[in-house]
C-alpha cells in the first residue's frame, strides 16, 4: 500500500525529517469542489493530472472522477463509491465516508482553478527537488565516464522536460488576445525599416517576398552540395545579428508592458553547425564580410590593405550578438535544450541549423527508419520555434534525383525524406546556380556550342536564384541575387533597368 505522505531524507544538523511540499487541504477542497459541481473539471483540465496531487489516495479520486465526467456520467460520493470501496488508502481515512466529507466541507467552485494552480506548482517544486537530489546523487556517486559536461545536460534536460509540460496558462485564449498580436505585429512592421513584420533578412528580394523572418517559423533552406546553403545562412545570421548591434547602439529600442527592453531591429543568433566546426564556419564569415578568399585566409597569402579588412571584419563580428555550436550529430533534444539556455541567458531571436540530416532523433529505435527519424526532428524543431517564438532556419540537403534531369532547379519532392519536412515547415527555400552546373557543361572552345554556352554564361554568371517552393504566409516565387563564388557571398542582385542612368 502507498503511504499518503512522503518523506525526503533530512540533513546531518537536524533530526526533523523535512517534506516535500504540498497542501492537503488545497487537495480536499478542489476534489470537493469537483463533487458538489463536476463543471469545476473545464477549469483545471487542460493542466491538471492525478499525479499533481501529493496524497495517492487522493491521485486516485480525482483519476476516478475524471474519468466519469469524460465518459459523461455524475461524479458524486455515491457513484464513486462502486470504484473505490476496496481502495485500502480510502479505507485507512474512513472508506467511503470520506467522500461524502469532501463534498461537504467544500466551499464553492469559484476557487477550483485557484486550488488547481496551487496543487500544479507544488508539484513542480517536487519534482525540482528530486532532480536537485539526482544531480546531487549523481556527482557525489558519478561513474568514470560521466563527465561534469554530462551531468550539467542531464540535469539542464531534466529542467527543461519540467518546463515543457506546460503551465495552468496553457489552452484556449480569447480571440480579443490574438487580434492584439495581430495589431502588435503589424505596428512592428509599420515602424521597422523596409516595413517587414519579421525579421529582415539583409536580401530585399527574399524579403519582399517572406515578409522577413517570422517569429515562431519553421524554415528549412535546401540545396546540392556547393549551391552555396551554408553561405546564405551565414549571410542571414551576420545581417541580423549586426542589425541588432546598430539597433542598441542607435538606442532603437522599447520598453515592453511588462518592463523588459526589446530592440526594434535584429536578433541574437544562435547557430548550430553540425557539419563545420566554429573555426572553419568563423573563418568562412570573415571572408565573407571581408571580401578576402577564405582559401588566401588559411594559407596566409593576404595583402597589407586586405590584413586591415580582416581586421576590421574581426571587430565587427566580435561584438555582434551571434554564438556557434559545432556539436556534431547532435540530439534533437539537446539542441532544444541548449537553444532555451542561450535565450535564457542572453536573448535569442534567430536559431540556425546547418545542417537538418547531421541532427539526431532523441528516441531513435533500431525499427526506426530514417524518415521517422527526420519527422521527429523537423516537428521538433517546429515545437522549439513556437515554443521560444523565434524563426528557425533549418539547412537541408537535396537528393541526387536533380543531376537526372535537364532543368535542375530544386522542386518540393527533392527533398530527402520529404514528406515530414514539407509537412512541418511554415517555408521552404532552395538555393540554385546556374553557373555551377554551366560550368560543368563547357563544350571545346571554338566551335558552336560553345559561343551559344558563352552567351548563356554571360548572362547568368556571378547570380544564383533563391526559389520559394512553399510559403505558409504569403506568395511562392524566386528572389534573385549575386553571388560572389570566391568570397561565398550572397549580394542583392542590380538589375539591368535599375542601374544608374549613365551620360556620355
Amino acid at each position: 500500500m502507498e503511504s499518503p505522505i512522503t518523506q525526503i531524507s533530512p540533513p546531518e544538523s537536524t533530526s526533523d525529517y523535512r517534506q516535500l511540499p504540498h497542501n492537503i487541504e488545497a487537495e480536499q477542497g478542489l476534489l470537493g469542489a469537483l463533487l458538489i459541481n463536476n463543471d469545476a473539471l473545464d477549469q483545471i483540465a487542460n493542466f491538471l493530472l492525478s499525479k499533481h496531487f501529493f496524497d495517492p489516495v487522493h491521485q486516485r479520486i480525482f483519476e476516478a472522477i475524471s474519468k466519469l465526467i469524460g465518459n459523461g456520467n455524475l461524479a458524486s460520493p455515491v457513484t464513486l463509491k462502486t470504484y473505490l470501496e476496496m481502495d485500502e488508502g480510502l479505507a485507512e481515512l474512513g472508506g467511503t465516508s470520506y467522500l461524502a466529507r469532501l463534498a461537504s466541507n467544500a466551499t464553492t467552485i469559484s476557487n477550483a482553478r485557484q486550488y488547481g494552480k496551487t496543487i500544479y506548482d507544488l508539484a513542480i517544486r517536487r519534482e525540482l527537488i528530486i532532480v536537485g537530489e539526482e544531480m546531487i546523487g549523481d556527482a557525489f556517486d558519478g561513474d568514470i565516464d560521466d563527465s561534469p559536461e554530462r551531468q550539467i545536460d542531464k540535469a539542464e534536460q531534466a529542467l527543461y522536460e519540467i518546463a515543457e509540460k506546460g503551465t495552468h496558462n496553457a489552452g484556449f485564449m480569447p480571440f480579443d488576445q490574438s487580434l492584439s498580436g495581430a495589431i502588435e505585429m503589424a505596428e512592428r512592421a509599420y515602424q521597422r525599416e523596409g516595413n517587414l513584420s519579421g525579421l529582415s533578412s539583409g536580401f530585399k528580394g527574399l524579403d519582399d517576398l517572406l515578409g522577413g523572418l517570422q517569429e515562431s517559423d519553421l524554415l528549412i533552406l535546401a540545396g546540392r552540395p556547393a549551391m552555396g546553403k551554408t553561405a546564405l545562412a551565414t549571410n542571414i545570421a551576420f545581417t541580423v545579428a549586426n542589425n541588432y548591434l546598430k539597433a542598441k547602439k542607435s538606442g532603437n529600442v522599447e520598453t515592453t508592458p511588462d518592463g523588459q527592453v526589446r530592440v526594434k531591429d535584429g536578433a541574437t543568433v544562435g547557430f548550430f553547425s553540425l557539419e563545420m566546426s566554429a573555426d572553419q564556419l568563423a573563418t568562412r564569415m570573415l571572408a565573407e564580410q571581408s571580401g578576402v578568399s577564405s582559401s588566401n585566409i588559411r594559407k596566409g597569402e593576404i595583402h597589407e590593405d586586405e590584413y586591415a579588412r580582416l581586421v576590421k571584419s574581426a571587430h565587427d563580428l566580435s561584438d555582434a550578438p551571434l554564438f556557434i555550436d559545432h556539436t556534431g550529430a547532435i540530439p534533437i533534444a539537446t539542441l532544444s535544450a541548449r537553444a532555451r539556455r542561450l535565450k535564457r541567458q542572453h536573448g535569442l531571436g534567430l536559431i540556425i541549423v546547418d545542417y537538418l540530416q547531421l541532427v539526431r532523433a532523441s528516441s531513435a529505435r533500431g525499427g526506426d527508419g530514417r524518415v521517422q527519424e527526420v519527422s521527429e526532428i523537423t516537428q521538433g524543431l517546429k515545437a522549439l520555434a513556437k515554443e521560444l517564438n523565434v524563426p528557425i532556419i533549418a539547412l537541408s540537403q537535396l537528393s541526387r534525383q536533380v543531376e537526372a534531369r535537364d532543368d535542375k532547379r530544386p522542386q518540393l519532392s527533392d527533398l530527402r525524406e520529404s514528406g515530414s519536412i514539407e509537412q512541418d515547415a511554415d517555408i521552404v527555400m532552395f538555393v540554385y546556380r546556374e553557373p555551377y552546373y554551366l560550368m560543368r557543361e563547357k563544350p571545346n572552345e571554338g566551335t558552336e556550342e560553345f559561343m551559344l554556352w558563352q552567351e548563356r554564361m554571360n548572362l547568368v554568371d556571378g547570380t544564383a536564384e533563391v526559389i520559394i517552393g512553399k510559403n505558409r504566409h504569403g506568395p511562392t516565387g524566386t528572389a534573385k541575387m549575386a553571388f560572389e563564388d570566391r568570397f561565398t557571398r550572397f549580394t542583392d542582385l542590380i538589375e539591368d533597368d535599375r542601374l544608374p542612368e549613365r551620360f556620355d
